[in-house]
């Protein structure tokens, strides 16, 4: 990726997880010391050629701030390049509201939005920075892996049908995208009442073409309980590279 590119990092923190049952969100839960919203923004900006050209935007819910985002925030001070400072942007009802509400928070110089979910802590640097240099070539990329398990189309509680899972990928953050693109495709989308599932969705949908770079297994959304020691088994293989401030 050319170091002229200007990147921005919208991490998703908003999401009240409780599907994992923790009395606090998930974004803020401790993985080996530090919080999964630091583990990501660190493999994040570990992954950009020039962090001192980017910019980092966190959407995080209103009642967060007061409890919750000054030591995060501080924390990210810490790792941010000097003289950088992270956004703090107060998330929507749901993740596209969010997504947009830190669309709109970035600079209009920024070439390229990487939209990331904070509780995916063990985000694959190299594999991101494969992402980053595809968006950059072909306009948006995002991470998925192929489906390894049969699918079923279920009806009730009977198999329907055996689908092909050739062509199947399940998707993953970062997802990456021309700002531009972005911000078109997410007008596009409120104009017309369209909600989707994930940010690459709004791109396909506005006719953009999204490449897939392959994901890793690793890349986990800690979603429930079970996600968790999955997670530290996983960090201790692959510790996050926390910078010295620059």
């Amino acid at each position: 990726m050319s170091p002229r590119v200007k990147v921005a990092i919208l991490l998703l923190a908003a999401g009240r997880g409780e599907r994992l049952g923790a009395d606090i969100p998930k974004a803020f839960l401790q993985l080996g010391g530090e919080t999964l919203l630091v583990h990501s923004a660190a493999r994040l900006l570990a992954a950009v050629r020039s962090p001192d050209s980017c910019e980092v935007v966190v959407l995080v819910q209103p009642e967060d701030r007061v409890d919750l985002v000054p030591a995060c925030l501080e924390r990210l001070r810490e790792i941010m390049p000097r003289g950088t400072e992270p956004k703090i942007v107060d998330g929507g009802a749901t993740r596209q509201e969010s997504m947009g509400l830190g669309l709109a928070a970035t600079s209009d110089d920024v070439d390229l939005v990487c939209v990331h979910d904070a509780a995916r802590a063990l985000v694959p640097i190299d594999r991101t920075r494969e992402c980053l240099q595809t968006a950059q070539a072909v306009g948006a990329a995002l991470l998925a892996v192929p489906a390894a398990d049969t699918l079923k189309r279920v009806t009730g509680s009977q198999v329907t049908e055996t689908l092909d899972r050739s062509s199947i990928y399940y998707a993953q953050t970062p997802q990456i995208a021309r700002r531009d693109w972005f911000m078109a495709a997410a007008a596009q989308a409120n104009e017309e009442g369209f909600t989707a599932t994930d940010d690459a969705s709004l791109l396909e949908r506005a006719g953009r073409p999204v490449a897939v770079v392959s994901g890793s297994a690793g890349n986990i959304k800690i979603t429930r309980p079970d996600d968790l020691p999955v997670a530290r088994a996983l960090l201790a293989c692959d510790p996050t590279p926390f910078p010295e401030q620059r």
